[in-house]
C-alpha cells in the first residue's frame, strides 16, 4: 500500500502550441506518475468543460493556470495521504468536489491530469505495465488482444479550417499484427505523399499529422486519393485495407440542415443519409463516426438501420464518453460503436464505466487521441488495458502522434513475450 505524498501541476504546450495541463502525482514509496491532457478542436456541446484562463494577455487567453491551482491548491488537499488503490474513491472525491455537471468549477482538464497520475503512479507501484493494471481496474480476464489502428492520413474540417468537409480520411489496415499494420499505415501514408507530388496539389498539414488537401471542390477527391494510394501501396480491397471517415457532421449542421461547403450542397437529413450511404457503396468504408448531428437521434437510428449491419456507426459527439448518453444511444438502436476519449468526461474511472456498458451492449470500442495532443501514452495503454477493437492516435508521424504508436509496438512486443508482471 503506498498513499499519495505530493501532487503538482504545471502548464505545458500541446502539439498546436496551446497551454494544456500536466500534473505529477508522486507515492509515499517514490512511485511517480505524470499525464497531461490533450484539448480537442470539434468539441461536442456534452462533453465536460475545459477549464482556459480567458486573459487574452496570456497565450491568448488559452492559458490553464486556473486548473493548475485548482489541483495544487484545492485537489492536492484533499487526496494527500489518501491510498492510491482507490482509484474510483479518489476520483469520486475530486467529482464531488467540484460538484457540477460537467466540472466546469475545477476544470475537467485539472481533474483528470490528476486522475491519470495517480492510476500511473500505482501502476508504478505495483510493478505492473500501465495496461495490465488498468486490466486491473476495469476487470479484465484473460489474455490481451492489440487494436488495429485507424492513421487519419487526411485531415479536413476544424483541423485543416475545413479545407474539406469531412473532418478526417483514414486509412485502416488490416493485417494480423500491430506491427504489420503500423508498417502498412506508413506504406499507404507514404503512397499518398508520392500522388499529392505527381499531381502537384496544393496542400498543408492538418493538426493531426494528416495532408489537409487545399482548394478542393469535392470530398471525393481525399476519397479518390486514399482509394489510388492503398491500390499503389499493392492491397487488394477489401482485404489488406480498408477506409474509415470522422464526418464531425454537427461541425456543419445548423439546426435543420447540413451545410456541405466544399460539395456546394445544402442536405436535410434525408439527403445527408443519402449522400452517406452513396460514399459507402462507392467505396471501401468500414467506419462513420459523426456522420449526423450529436443531437438527432432519429437520424442515426434510421442511418443505423441502413448501414449498421455493414460497417461501424460510431458514435463520439453523440456519445461524449458518458454512460448516461450511451445507454440512450443503445436503446435507441443508434450506434454498434463509439468512441472513447478520456478528456470528454473528465476521469478515467467514469471512462472505464462507459467502455464497460459499451461491452455490455456489444458495442466496438475505438480509442481515440484528440486533434491537440500531448507526448503522454496513455491512451495506448487504455486501448490494450481494455480489449478495445481500435485506436485512433493520427497520422504515423509527429512526435505527438508517433509515441502512441511505438508504445502499442513496445506492449505488442511485451505480450509476445510472455511478460506479465504479478502484483
Amino acid at each position: 500500500m503506498a498513499k499519495i505524498k505530493k501532487i503538482k501541476s504545471r502548464q505545458i504546450l500541446d502539439s498546436r502550441g496551446n497551454p494544456t495541463i500536466e500534473t505529477d502525482v508522486i507515492l509515499e514509496d517514490g512511485s511517480l506518475g505524470r499525464a497531461s491532457v490533450p484539448s480537442g478542436a470539434s468539441t461536442g456541446t456534452h462533453e465536460a468543460l475545459e477549464l482556459r484562463d480567458g486573459d487574452p494577455e496570456h497565450y491568448q487567453g488559452l492559458g490553464v493556470q486556473k486548473a493548475v491551482e485548482n489541483v495544487t491548491e484545492k485537489i492536492a488537499e484533499i487526496l494527500i495521504g489518501q491510498d492510491a488503490r482507490f482509484q474510483d474513491e479518489l476520483d469520486r472525491v475530486m467529482i464531488g468536489l467540484d460538484g457540477t455537471q460537467n466540472k466546469r468549477l475545477l476544470g475537467a482538464n485539472a481533474i483528470l491530469s490528476v486522475s491519470l497520475a495517480i492510476a500511473k503512479a500505482e501502476a508504478l507501484s505495483q510493478g505492473l505495465p500501465l495496461f495490465q493494471y488498468l486490466a486491473q481496474l476495469f476487470g479484465k480476464k484473460g489474455g490481451f488482444k492489440m487494436p488495429v489502428p485507424m492513421f487519419n492520413i487526411l485531415n479536413g474540417g476544424k483541423h485543416s479550417s475545413f479545407s474539406l468537409d469531412i473532418q478526417e480520411f483514414m486509412a485502416v489496415p488490416q493485417a494480423s499484427s500491430f506491427k504489420e499494420n503500423l508498417e502498412l499505415g506508413v506504406k499507404i501514408f507514404s503512397a499518398l505523399n508520392s500522388l499529392i507530388r505527381e499531381k502537384s496539389l496544393p496542400i498543408t498539414i492538418g493538426d493531426e499529422g494528416g495532408y489537409a488537401l487545399l482548394n478542393q471542390n469535392s470530398n471525393l477527391v481525399a476519397l479518390d486519393l486514399i482509394n489510388t494510394a492503398i491500390e499503389k501501396s499493392f492491397f487488394e480491397l477489401p482485404k489488406k485495407a480498408a477506409i474509415a471517415l470522422d464526418v464531425a457532421a454537427s461541425e456543419f449542421f445548423d439546426g435543420n440542415k447540413y451545410y456541405l461547403n466544399v460539395e456546394k450542397k445544402i442536405l436535410n437529413r434525408e439527403e445527408m443519409i443519402d449522400w452517406l450511404m452513396g460514399l459507402v457503396e462507392k467505396y471501401h468504408i468500414i467506419s462513420l463516426e459523426d456522420a449526423l448531428d450529436e443531437d438527432d437521434i432519429l437520424g442515426w437510428q434510421v442511418l443505423n438501420a441502413k448501414l449498421g449491419n455493414k460497417i461501424l456507426i460510431v458514435g463520439d459527439d453523440l456519445i461524449a464518453t458518458n454512460s448516461e448518453r450511451l445507454d440512450t444511444a443503445t436503446a435507441n438502436k443508434a450506434i454498434n460503436a463509439t468512441i472513447i476519449k478520456p478528456n470528454q468526461v473528465g476521469t478515467l474511472s467514469e471512462t472505464l464505466e462507459t467502455i464497460r456498458h459499451a461491452k455490455e451492449r456489444g458495442l466496438k470500442i475505438v480509442i481515440s487521441h484528440r486533434s491537440g495532443e500531448t507526448e503522454d501514452t496513455f491512451i495506448s495503454h487504455l486501448a490494450v488495458g481494455v480489449d478495445a477493437d481500435y485506436i485512433k492516435a493520427g497520422a504515423p508521424c509527429r512526435g505527438e502522434r508517433t509515441a502512441k504508436y511505438n508504445e502499442l509496438l513496445r506492449i505488442e512486443e511485451l505480450l509476445s513475450e510472455g511478460f506479465l508482471s504479478q502484483p
